[in-house]
């Protein structure tokens, strides 16, 4: 038997689909919508929790529910495609830095960084947005000495130009899916419940130093990891 929340899910559903419920429009307050329903207010949020996770519906904190709108996947290309992350998406999108604090590493940044524990580091906070829409989140951790005096701006790196530095040797990437935190998935207006992109990127120079980790997170409902593989000229290419 159908339960109720899969119920008001697929009337929903329905609604939206035949357009009772505009892509971009404000739907029903919940107190509105659990009346209509004759449910209670905690079986209309389920019920809209499971449209939010297939991202017909985005919860804006202070505003209500909406009707999202078609979202266009984007691709973020890693290896040595990408020499900086900001060139390494398959649209053009808007990079903002909200928030340049100065930290001591974490235990988790020491092993990242490979630095000493507490040592001194600049965390640098981007978001990304195509339009309105957000498309990412990410984090920018760089050793204080080889941080620039002023903020980075989109396109530029935290680190001092190459010229100031030992030219870099190496970047790891590592991606893996998981749930967002609370702060990723208000940040980004996505259900707790979709699962993320969470992809990290280290660059080393050539004296085996990591002069800059950034964690990048992606929805996963709008976003796409591709590492592709170089042969050298004469190699022969194989197929999976």
């Amino acid at each position: 038997m159908t339960s109720r929340r899969h119920a008001i899910a697929e009337d929903l559903r329905h609604r939206i689909s035949s357009g009772s419920f505009k892509a971009g429009g404000r739907l029903p307050s919940e107190t509105q919508l659990a009346t209509h329903y004759a449910v209670s207010t905690a079986t209309l949020r389920s019920a809209l929790a499971l449209l939010q996770g297939e991202g017909l519906v985005e919860k804006i904190h202070g505003k209500g529910n909406f009707v999202r709108r078609p979202l266009r996947r984007i691709m973020y290309t890693g290896g040595a495609a990408a020499p900086a992350f900001w060139t390494a998406f398959s649209a053009p999108l808007r990079m903002t830095a909200t928030r340049t604090t100065n930290i001591e590493a974490s235990s988790h940044l020491t092993t990242l960084l490979n630095v000493p524990p507490r040592s001194s580091l600049t965390e640098v906070l981007i978001t990304i947005h195509e339009e309105k829409t957000p498309h990412g989140l990410a984090h920018i951790y760089v050793p204080q000495d080889l941080t620039l005096a002023t903020p980075p701006s989109p396109g530029q790196a935290a680190v001092r130009p190459a010229d100031l530095r030992p030219p870099l040797s190496k970047v790891q990437e590592r991606v893996s899916a998981r749930l967002p935190t609370h702060e990723e998935a208000s940040t980004l207006r996505i259900s707790p419940s979709l699962a993320v992109l969470s992809l990290s990127r280290v660059a080393t120079d050539t004296t085996g130093r990591v002069i800059e980790a950034f964690l990048l997170v992606l929805p996963g409902d709008r976003a796409d990891a591709v590492f592709p593989t170089r042969f050298a000229t004469g190699e022969r290419s194989s197929k999976a």
